[in-house]
């Protein structure tokens, strides 16, 4: 029994997609060496971020190894399941376990307790995992040039979207939704009229709500610091004025790791949510264009190594939840960078891999070991060249 049990884990790990894994865990490393120089001043040297993200990062493994022994194609079945579980998990965001921050609802856990979880960050990967199986339907079975087919699978995201935003007031985690459905819906064969009407119609009537002006209070004044950096300069344009200053300061090369002027200020208004959501500007302050780049190197490696297996996969299904996964990393990078760049407004996306966050670390690994497993059951060579 013993032996059987070790045969099989050997065989998981020797199946498993390494390279991917090998990318996550380089970007994993470095982001670790920013979050310490991030809190090394500002929280008086302690290590309880790092230590938590190493956590992270160890239940992230198993579960990238463990489902990449799991068959998507089989778990899509139970799609009745699959919504129940999306659904019923946010909705547990109104229970008393719901904890708010920054006028936020999206935590799960206990107040003073150290572990706490994002649904939305969950919920993306059984979200992926349940479009790709309504467009494999919907194109097998009926015709997703026709109108009513395109609309069923956008409902379905924009439900999510509303369901999510209405409990948590966290739209930057709702729209992830929004993006994959349009990576999805693309590789999913929609006709590209569609796809155009869809963006085309969605910003346009963000044009005409801001011309008319409809949108006030918190978000009007996200989108107006972007439009002018003169506005509320010591308000709502704070936190980006200060993160264009530790970038602009970088130069090439940086500062150096733990020497960056604002990155090692104690004062955290000096560079807030340096180890969040800004953690892409401490790389900028200290390590300079040079280290940045890799960043985007490694995150648009892992992209592509997605993007690699969806064209490899067996089946339509599994090619589109790869499709999903890789869409899902493009919108938090390029948010997240755009929003360092003082390019778009803040939305409160951290940036994959190397932001700091228990959560957001393990379910990515997670999301990457489901690639990992569709890898693995990819279509052989010869069947490819035929």
């Amino acid at each position: 029994m013993h032996r059987r049990g070790s045969g099989i884990f050997t065989d998981i790990l020797r199946q498993s997609d390494w390279l991917l894994f090998t990318l996550c865990s380089l970007a994993t490393f470095y982001g670790m060496a920013l979050i310490l120089s991030a809190t090394h001043t500002v929280y008086n040297g302690t290590l309880k971020y790092v230590i938590v993200q190493g956590v992270g990062y160890g239940l992230g493994m198993i579960l990238y190894f463990l489902l990449s022994s799991i068959d998507v194609a089989e778990i899509s079945k139970n799609w009745k399941w699959i919504f129940g579980f999306n659904v019923g998990f946010i909705l547990l965001l109104l229970t008393p376990l719901g904890l708010t921050r920054n006028g936020n609802r999206a935590w799960l856990g206990v107040n003073g307790f150290p572990l706490q979880l994002q649904p939305a960050e969950i919920v993306k990967i059984t979200f992926v995992i349940l479009l790709s199986q309504q467009l494999v339907y919907l194109r097998e079975e009926y015709d997703l040039r026709r109108f009513v087919n395109v609309m069923q699978p956008l409902l379905h995201a924009m439900f999510m979207f509303a369901l999510y935003y209405v409990v948590s007031r966290d739209a930057g985690s709702g729209l992830v939704y929004l993006f994959v459905f349009i990576c999805m819906a693309f590789a999913a064969g929609y006709a590209l009229r569609w796809l155009v009407l869809g963006v085309g119609g969605a910003a346009g009537a963000l044009v005409a709500a801001w011309q008319l002006e409809l949108l006030r209070g918190d978000w009007y004044k996200r989108i107006k610091v972007v439009l002018d950096h003169e506005y509320d300069p010591l308000g709502k344009g704070w936190q980006q004025t200060r993160g264009m200053l530790a970038l602009g300061s970088g130069g090439w090369t940086g500062q150096g790791l733990f020497r960056g002027t604002l990155t090692q200020s104690p004062y955290r208004s000096s560079l807030p949510e340096r180890q969040t959501d800004y953690i892409f500007c401490v790389c900028g302050e200290e390590l300079g264009f040079v280290g940045c780049a890799v960043i985007v190197v490694l995150l648009l490696a892992i992209v592509i190594r997605c993007f690699i297996v969806a064209r490899d996969a067996r089946t339509r299904l599994e090619s589109l939840v790869c499709v999903g996964m890789a869409g899902m990393l493009i919108f938090q990078t390029v948010m997240n960078i755009g929003m360092c760049l003082f390019l778009l407004p803040v939305v409160g996306l951290t940036l994959p891999f190397f932001s700091y966050g228990g959560t957001s670390v393990m379910t990515l690994y997670a999301a990457m070991g489901v690639v990992s497993g569709i890898k693995k059951r990819s279509r052989p060579e010869w069947l490819m060249n035929s």
